[in-house]
């Protein structure tokens, strides 16, 4: 029984203690904007999920203002197998047929989207879905690649709505299908998106949730974490062939947003519980940093 009363006491002092060395990071990000595009594992683990969705609703209360941008990729690929559909690929980008587009639509602002919005809703936040088609919050053009059909970018971005909900207290959970201007529907990168949803909001942070470590020296080498990286050196790692595949959308995306404004962009490895606590409210912080020039140390 005295065992378990100084276990209770020690657990105790020490969620004490973080929440107190917590305190600095809480005061210097109250009131900023933190983008934070959700995907990968943490999408496919329901208590990872669970836990994503408590950090957000945790940085609303501590008067952080997160705006969440989601992909959907494994739940699209499953619906596509349903429907006898074969994923493709192509440069780390979906294929898109007309076929292809429909179901993209259906489970990321359908589905996905929803599942998100109740999830936060559920843990005591307030949250709205949205997609680029509502208050053309983005509108795409193609991606212009041969070969991947409906596969977008974002051509103009219009973040009033956004804004408006972020200042009535709402957390906006965002979707990455858009209209081009003449209302046909396209798939566009997640990471392009929060990378241009973060640098027209002039967001404090641009936070990226992927299945690696950050961005890796060797990208079979977990060791190999760049923890600091300026635009210079990024865009160095993209023409050497380091970062290859889907880091690439990842990295252009954060490099944008660092180009318009945005003070520090972050990959981080969504498989670690509570990464994203991790990376905003610890000296350390977990994953890979990318900044603009003048702001390197």
């Amino acid at each position: 029984m005295l065992y378990t009363q100084e276990y209770i006491r020690e657990t105790e002092a020490t969620r004490v203690r973080v929440l107190s060395e917590a305190l600095p990071y809480i005061q210097k990000f109250a009131g900023r904007t933190v983008v934070v595009k959700y995907g990968g594992a943490a999408m496919k683990d329901s208590n990872l999920k669970e836990q994503v969705i408590r950090d957000i609703v945790f940085l609303a209360c501590v008067g952080v203002r997160p705006v969440l941008i989601h992909g959907g990729g494994p739940e699209i690929n499953s619906w596509l197998g349903k429907l006898g559909i074969e994923p493709q690929f192509k440069n780390g980008l979906r294929v898109t047929d007309a076929a292809t587009m429909d179901v993209v639509e259906m489970v990321l602002v359908g589905r996905v989207n929803k599942e998100l919005v109740s999830g936060i809703n559920y843990a005591g936040g307030n949250a709205v879905g949205l997609c680029g088609k509502d208050g053309n919050l983005f509108v795409a053009r193609p991606e212009g690649q041969e070969g991947i059909g409906f596969v977008g970018e974002v051509s103009t971005v219009d973040v009033r709505l956004v804004e408006s909900l972020v200042n009535s207290g709402y957390i906006p959970v965002v979707s990455s299908v858009a209209a081009d201007d003449t209302g046909q529907a396209y798939n566009i990168n997640a990471d392009t998106v929060a990378g241009a949803i973060a640098a027209a909001l002039e967001a404090e942070k641009l936070i990226l949730l992927t299945d690696t470590p950050g961005v890796l020296k060797d990208p079979k080498d977990p060791s190999s974490l760049i923890r600091q990286l300026d635009i210079q050196q990024s865009r160095q790692l993209i023409e050497s062939g380091v970062v290859s595949g889907g880091m690439i959308p990842k990295v252009n995306g954060c490099v944008r947003s660092l180009a318009q404004g945005v003070r520090a962009a972050h990959i981080i490895d969504g498989r670690i519980p509570h990464a994203l606590l991790l990376e905003i409210f610890t000296d350390e912080g977990i994953g890979s940093m990318i900044v603009a020039s003048e702001f390197t140390n």
